[in-house]
Protein backbone atom coordinates (compact mmCIF):
# COMPACT_ATOMS: atom_id res chain seq x y z
CA UNK A 1 0.00 0.00 0.00
CA UNK A 2 1.19 3.50 -0.84
CA UNK A 3 0.29 6.74 0.93
CA UNK A 4 -0.66 10.12 -0.51
CA UNK A 5 -1.93 13.57 0.40
CA UNK A 6 -4.89 15.19 -1.39
CA UNK A 7 -5.31 18.94 -1.06
CA UNK A 8 -8.62 20.75 -1.40
CA UNK A 9 -10.11 24.15 -0.64
CA UNK A 10 -12.70 23.45 2.08
CA UNK A 11 -15.01 26.10 0.58
CA UNK A 12 -15.03 24.13 -2.69
CA UNK A 13 -15.02 20.54 -1.38
CA UNK A 14 -14.59 19.83 2.32
CA UNK A 15 -14.05 16.81 4.52
CA UNK A 16 -17.76 17.02 5.43
CA UNK A 17 -18.62 16.84 1.71
CA UNK A 18 -16.34 13.81 1.31
CA UNK A 19 -17.94 12.01 4.28
CA UNK A 20 -21.42 12.63 2.83
CA UNK A 21 -20.43 10.69 -0.32
CA UNK A 22 -20.24 7.52 1.78
CA UNK A 23 -19.06 4.23 0.31
CA UNK A 24 -19.55 5.39 -3.29
CA UNK A 25 -16.83 7.99 -2.76
CA UNK A 26 -16.06 10.94 -4.99
CA UNK A 27 -13.98 11.47 -8.15
CA UNK A 28 -10.89 13.56 -7.37
CA UNK A 29 -11.33 15.71 -10.46
CA UNK A 30 -9.96 19.05 -11.58
CA UNK A 31 -6.25 18.29 -11.13
CA UNK A 32 -4.35 20.15 -13.87
CA UNK A 33 -0.76 19.75 -12.76
CA UNK A 34 1.36 17.13 -14.55
CA UNK A 35 3.27 16.04 -11.41
CA UNK A 36 0.03 15.66 -9.44
CA UNK A 37 -1.48 13.70 -12.35
CA UNK A 38 1.60 11.46 -12.45
CA UNK A 39 1.12 10.79 -8.73
CA UNK A 40 -2.52 9.81 -9.32
CA UNK A 41 -1.49 7.49 -12.17
CA UNK A 42 0.70 5.62 -9.67
CA UNK A 43 -2.18 5.05 -7.23
CA UNK A 44 -3.69 1.62 -6.71
CA UNK A 45 -7.03 0.61 -5.28
CA UNK A 46 -6.65 0.40 -1.49
CA UNK A 47 -3.97 3.10 -1.22
CA UNK A 48 -4.64 5.61 1.55
CA UNK A 49 -4.35 9.38 1.55
CA UNK A 50 -4.53 12.29 3.90
CA UNK A 51 -7.40 14.72 3.22
CA UNK A 52 -5.86 18.17 3.56
CA UNK A 53 -7.73 21.47 3.78
CA UNK A 54 -5.81 24.30 2.12
CA UNK A 55 -6.56 28.02 2.32
CA UNK A 56 -6.73 29.50 5.78
CA UNK A 57 -7.00 26.12 7.54
CA UNK A 58 -3.90 24.36 6.14
CA UNK A 59 -4.38 21.11 8.02
CA UNK A 60 -4.88 17.38 7.63
CA UNK A 61 -8.41 16.52 8.73
CA UNK A 62 -8.93 12.89 7.71
CA UNK A 63 -8.01 9.80 5.74
CA UNK A 64 -9.40 8.65 2.39
CA UNK A 65 -8.97 5.42 0.45
CA UNK A 66 -8.50 5.10 -3.30
CA UNK A 67 -11.47 3.06 -4.54
CA UNK A 68 -11.00 3.44 -8.32
CA UNK A 69 -7.74 3.85 -10.20
CA UNK A 70 -6.75 6.53 -12.70
CA UNK A 71 -9.16 7.18 -15.55
CA UNK A 72 -10.00 10.17 -17.81
CA UNK A 73 -11.36 13.25 -16.04
CA UNK A 74 -14.61 14.26 -17.76
CA UNK A 75 -14.11 17.86 -16.57
CA UNK A 76 -10.91 18.14 -18.65
CA UNK A 77 -11.80 19.27 -22.17
CA UNK A 78 -8.21 18.74 -23.35
CA UNK A 79 -8.30 15.04 -22.46
CA UNK A 80 -4.81 15.23 -20.93
CA UNK A 81 -5.72 14.75 -17.27
CA UNK A 82 -7.45 12.08 -15.23
CA UNK A 83 -8.75 11.32 -11.78
CA UNK A 84 -9.08 8.66 -9.11
CA UNK A 85 -12.09 7.99 -6.89
CA UNK A 86 -11.68 8.23 -3.11
CA UNK A 87 -13.90 7.57 -0.11
CA UNK A 88 -13.66 8.82 3.46
CA UNK A 89 -12.23 6.31 5.92
CA UNK A 90 -11.53 8.08 9.19
CA UNK A 91 -11.53 11.58 10.64
CA UNK A 92 -8.54 12.86 12.57
CA UNK A 93 -9.39 13.29 16.24
CA UNK A 94 -7.01 16.25 16.25
CA UNK A 95 -6.36 17.95 12.89
CA UNK A 96 -2.64 18.40 12.18
CA UNK A 97 -1.71 21.84 10.88
CA UNK A 98 0.95 22.72 8.34
CA UNK A 99 2.65 24.79 11.05
CA UNK A 100 2.94 21.69 13.26
CA UNK A 101 4.25 19.63 10.35
CA UNK A 102 6.88 22.25 9.51
CA UNK A 103 8.17 22.39 13.09
CA UNK A 104 8.60 18.59 13.34
CA UNK A 105 12.21 17.75 12.36
CA UNK A 106 11.14 14.20 11.44
CA UNK A 107 8.94 15.68 8.68
CA UNK A 108 11.43 18.17 7.25
CA UNK A 109 11.79 16.20 4.00
CA UNK A 110 8.05 15.75 3.47
CA UNK A 111 6.82 16.94 0.06
CA UNK A 112 4.24 19.13 1.81
CA UNK A 113 7.07 21.00 3.54
CA UNK A 114 9.28 21.28 0.45
CA UNK A 115 6.55 21.88 -2.17
CA UNK A 116 3.37 22.91 -0.37
CA UNK A 117 1.65 23.94 -3.61
CA UNK A 118 1.51 20.44 -5.18
CA UNK A 119 -2.13 19.32 -4.95
CA UNK A 120 -1.59 15.53 -4.91
CA UNK A 121 1.64 14.25 -3.41
CA UNK A 122 3.28 11.11 -2.03
CA UNK A 123 3.73 10.47 1.68
CA UNK A 124 6.31 8.02 3.04
CA UNK A 125 5.41 5.19 5.42
CA UNK A 126 7.28 6.95 8.23
CA UNK A 127 5.54 10.29 7.59
CA UNK A 128 2.19 8.46 7.51
CA UNK A 129 2.80 6.86 10.92
CA UNK A 130 4.00 10.11 12.51
CA UNK A 131 1.03 12.10 11.22
CA UNK A 132 -1.56 9.47 12.12
CA UNK A 133 -0.26 9.47 15.71
CA UNK A 134 -0.28 13.29 15.76
CA UNK A 135 -3.88 13.20 14.54
CA UNK A 136 -4.95 10.89 17.35
CA UNK A 137 -5.29 7.70 15.31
Amino acid sequence: MAYWLFKTEPETFSWEDQKKRGAKGEPWSGVRNFQAAKNMKAMKRGDRGFFYHTGEERRIVGIVEVIAEYKPDPTDESGRFGLVDVKAIEEFKTPVTLAEIRTNPQLSEMVLVRNSRLSVQPVTDREWQILCRAGGL
